[in-house]
């Protein structure tokens, strides 16, 4: 799926192509660090003093952060002034992300970045004027909470085959079916769903569906019990004869699979931006420990095994930090970033779970502790090789605009 800015096409390959003023860091302009350290103050003043509290309950407050976010401005960062945003590009959108790496946690960020850049560039792009002032106004303020209906129990990164249906009965929609790992599913107070609303092929059979969560027929069936990401409730969720009206469709009916893919893109440049923060703490606190930690006689971090290892580490997130900057930068000028988008993704899926696990060897026992930060990032930043497509949807992604597959 090739993604320009404002979800124009491109070839693939005209990013290669076009001339570039240069990757552009999403920290460096002025205006980027004023937004970091306004964020940064919400932060540790709003957030992290409570982050081990909701990381043992199993969930975050989500309205009354968003609330807090939502008059910062940070939930609508590109989205336009009309509507409540700031009106800035992608890039400004990718230092908040950058800078929610500072959370003590990952499923807060993760969670922000469903409200901010996943359940809503669909909306914000194709929807009508009457939607975007419904469900998106409320939204970038933070009195709605949004959440993104997209997989399903066997249908994860296959959204082509997702099984709920939207039948047209009128002038609503009648969906029956069901989401699987919808984040914030349980306090939500919309979604934004892909359902098939006809039975032609599976990439033009499919629409997005602004769907509020308080209607008859919608059940929340549990919320999920997981190995990390504790703070940010995940709901599997059931839709019996649930009715919408036709009007809540977002753009034009069967476009929603294509709308989706270009979400996807925006999600997956997100979520590397927020891996970015946590592996360079990881790797400054393994460094701090190990430092002091002595094992016969001397600290760990003397042996050129583990300084080595670390500083091998810290170069592979800096350039990881330079592909994520250079597809953005191409991305704001309106080129074609979904090889890059890909392999950004593919690279901070393997690279989480290498400084991760490299960083917990050098704790020892201490590592296998819910004490220290490292722990929990061990089972948090893991999701970032799930989310949003697995390794091997990044890796078909990558050859076939490498033109390396056979044609069919």
């Amino acid at each position: 799926m090739a993604l320009r800015a404002g979800g124009r096409w491109a070839r693939p390959g005209s990013a290669l192509r076009g001339r570039c003023s240069g990757p552009r860091r999403a920290g460096d302009a002025p205006r980027h660090r004023h937004l970091r350290e306004a964020l940064r103050k919400i932060i540790d003043k709003e957030i992290n003093p409570f982050v081990d509290k909701w990381e043992e309950e199993g969930q975050f407050p989500a309205h009354k952060v968003f609330k807090i976010l939502g008059q910062a401005g940070f939930l609508g960062v590109d989205k336009p002034t009309e509507y409540g945003g700031m009106g800035l590009d992608f890039s400004y959108n990718i230092a908040v992300a950058e800078e929610l790496g500072n959370v003590r946690c990952g499923g807060i960020p993760m969670a922000i970045g469903v409200q901010a850049g996943m359940a809503t560039p669909a909306l914000t792009r194709f929807g009508s004027h009457e939607l975007k002032k419904q469900f998106l106004v409320p939204t970038i303020a933070g009195d709605f909470v949004a959440c993104l209906g997209i997989s399903e129990d066997g249908a994860g990164s296959d959204v082509a085959n997702i099984k709920t249906t939207a039948v047209r009965k009128g002038d609503e929609y009648v969906i029956n079916g069901g989401k699987m790992w919808i984040t914030s599913g349980s306090q939500a107070d919309w979604m934004c769903l892909l359902a098939n609303t006809s039975k032609g092929p599976p990439h033009q059979n499919k629409s997005l569906i602004c769907l509020p969560m308080n209607l008859p027929g919608i059940h929340v069936a549990k919320k999920i019990d997981k190995l990390g990401m504790r703070s940010s409730d995940t709901a599997q969720i059931f839709f019996e004869d649930v009715r919408v009206p036709c009007k809540n469709l977002i753009g034009e009916e069967g476009k929603g699979f294509t709308y989706q893919m270009l979400q996807f893109q925006e999600e997956r440049l997100w979520g590397v931006a927020t891996a970015l923060t946590p592996m360079e703490t990881i790797i400054q606190e393994t460094i701090d420990y190990t430092g002091q930690r002595k094992v016969f006689g001397q600290p760990v971090l003397h042996n050129q095994t583990v300084h080595f290892r670390l500083a091998e580490l810290a170069t592979e997130v800096e350039l990881l930090r330079s592909l994520l900057h250079r597809a953005v930068a191409l991305y704001v000028e309106g080129n074609d970033v979904t090889k890059f988008a890909s392999m950004a993704k593919l690279k901070a899926g393997r690279l989480t779970r290498e400084v991760t696990d490299s960083c917990l060897q050098f704790w020892g026992g201490m590592g296998f502790t819910n004490e220290v930060l490292v722990s929990r990032f061990y089972r948090d930043l893991r999701l970032m090789s799930i989310g949003g497509g697995t390794d091997e949807t990044m890796l078909s992604i990558i050859c076939k605009y490498m033109d390396i597959l056979p044609r069919k």
